[in-house]
């Protein structure tokens, strides 16, 4: 490198300072999206357990029915 004239050197500065540049945007592209992916997540987990706690009480009616109907086993 000790040939390189100033002007090389200048030259690879800005393709170096330009691809930087670009992986700057891309990455704050990324962050958004994965951003957005979270919230995504987040939802469906909130979904999941509103799911869940339905479930949960349809098992206790079920329970319950089975109970009065003395269907279940006593053991």
């Amino acid at each position: 490198m000790s040939g390189a004239t100033p002007d090389l050197i200048y030259s690879v500065l800005q393709t170096m300072q330009s691809d930087m540049s670009e992986m700057k945007f891309d990455m704050r592209d990324v962050k958004v999206r994965m951003t957005m992916v979270e919230g995504h997540l987040g939802s469906s987990i909130i979904a999941i357990s509103g799911v869940n706690s339905r479930l949960d009480r349809i098992n206790d009616r079920v329970d319950r029915i089975e109970s009065r109907l003395d269907l279940t086993d006593h053991r």
